[in-house]
């Protein structure tokens, strides 16, 4: 048990290698279970990456002068915009192989997909950190014109920007997922999340209202216990709620985009191999499922020698 590393001094009895495998909210729950501390060290390593929007906070908070206030707050979003998007990357290549059941190294595999996948995810963090600004400020400006005006007209823009701010959030539910599973260009990452926002219209409406569920919470607990909220988000919610996200679309483009591939191919999608195919009797046999537990060593002083 560890937020990094394994302890590979014990061991159970293993699995067996012809063990159904879960399906839906039973495998869900397993996979969740397995990881779930090695999550808390994923967030920390995401939460790395979200510092320069905290840095804004505290210029705000504790600098008077307005102008270095400025100079700061844009210096700390610029370096946000560049680093997000990769670390997102990284993040969303340890969630992949947790739910394909792959052993990962979390440090070694984040950074890795964060190198790997550094110029697309720079180019689609960007695009997204660009989207965000364009909603909130059409949420600032437009009802303002609205009431100035006297007209509603003003809303129909807020509404498209509102509409374009949804679909390019259900695209980031699948193009990263795409960016380290597949070699596709951004082009063509961008094309299929695209239309995968509108395929996987369940997973992503599933996935939005865990999402607003649990930051209705965490806004709770910063409206009630703010030094509980400081303390849970270098832990908790990103990487639990992509997770879940990743879980519920990954299959979406393991059917739309992966298992095409490789029929076109004629072969079998390796994700979806859980035993091996060969009848031959194997010279060694997986007794996953079967071995007695190991227990740890018990340390000794051993023999001192005088």
């Amino acid at each position: 048990m560890g937020l990094f590393f394994k302890d590979y001094e014990s061991a159970g009895p293993g699995i067996s290698n012809h063990a159904p495998r879960k399906k839906g909210l039973a495998l869900y729950w397993d996979l969740l279970a397995r990881k779930f501390w090695t999550l808390f060290g994923v967030n920390m390593l995401y939460t790395l990456f979200w510092l320069p929007i905290f840095a804004i906070f505290v210029s705000i908070s504790f600098i008077k002068n307005s102008d270095v206030v400025i100079v700061i707050s844009a210096l700390c979003l610029l370096a946000f915009s560049i680093l997000i998007g990769p670390a997102t990357a990284g993040m969303t290549k340890v969630m992949r192989l947790f739910i394909i059941e792959k052993h990962t190294f979390v440090i070694r595999d984040f950074f890795r997909g964060f190198k790997q996948n550094f110029k697309n995810g720079l180019s689609v963090g960007l695009l997204d950190v660009l989207v965000f600004l364009s909603v909130f400020a059409a949420y600032n400006v437009y009802p303002g014109f609205a009431v100035q005006y006297e007209s509603k007209v003003f809303y129909i823009p807020m509404v498209i920007t509102f509409s374009v701010g949804l679909i390019v959030l259900f695209m980031n539910n699948y193009i990263y997922l795409m960016m380290v599973a597949t070699n596709l260009s951004l082009k063509n990452l961008i094309k299929n999340s695209f239309s995968l926002s509108f395929i996987g219209a369940k997973p992503n409406i599933i996935s939005l209202i865990i999402s607003v569920l649990a930051w209705a919470i965490m806004l709770l607990i910063f409206l009630f216990a703010p030094v509980v909220f400081l303390m849970l988000i270098p832990f908790v919610p990103a990487a639990f709620l992509w997770f879940t996200t990743c879980f519920n679309c990954y299959p979406v483009i393991q059917k739309y985009v992966i298992d095409p591939y490789y029929e076109a191919q004629g072969e079998i999608n390796p994700e979806r191999i859980t035993s091996s195919p060969d009848d031959e009797e194997p010279v060694f046999k997986d007794m996953g499922g079967k071995e007695k537990p190991i227990e740890k060593r018990k340390k000794s002083k051993g023999r001192r020698i005088s």
